[in-house]
């Protein structure tokens, strides 16, 4: 089962077990968020389409982390004027994982949560800093 969300002035398509990257919510890691604005809601065989949202239609996800994105730079010339100006952007994002969703009587649950994954991700980089100090070549004595 799939379903269309609308969050932070976008839609976003997810799945149950899906992490998304979406516009920043006022929540910690670790806590519940609840989407209740979902337009579109499918089984695989039934489309349910909102107008323009599904009623007692809900999509439950667990905040990840707080991060904010790659930045975006922003470079405005006039040519043989001598203007230039340059700017950065860094975007605010929440890591999201959905752990359920629910549409016309149906639930759809994750199955595994990435926060083991992601224990264990940063597990094997704090494993593999040492090693890679350790491979750095000693400077030169002149």
């Amino acid at each position: 089962m799939y379903a269309i969300i609308k969050t932070g002035g976008k839609q976003v398509k997810v799945n149950a077990g899906d992490i998304i990257h979406i516009e920043k919510l006022e929540a910690k890691a670790g806590e519940a968020v609840k989407f209740d604005q979902v337009l579109l809601a499918s089984d695989g065989t039934n489309v349910q389409v909102g107008t323009p949202v599904l009623a007692g239609a809900t999509v439950t996800g667990t905040v990840l982390e707080q991060k904010r994105d790659d930045k975006v730079i922003i470079f405005k010339k006039r040519r043989r004027q001598g203007y230039r100006r340059t700017k950065g952007h860094r975007q605010y994002l929440t890591v999201v994982q959905v752990t359920e969703i629910t549409a016309g009587g149906k639930t759809v649950k994750a199955d595994k949560l990435a926060a083991p994954k992601a224990a264990a991700k940063a597990e094997a980089a704090e494993a593999a800093a040492p090693k890679a100090a350790a491979k750095k070549p000693a400077a030169k004595k002149a």
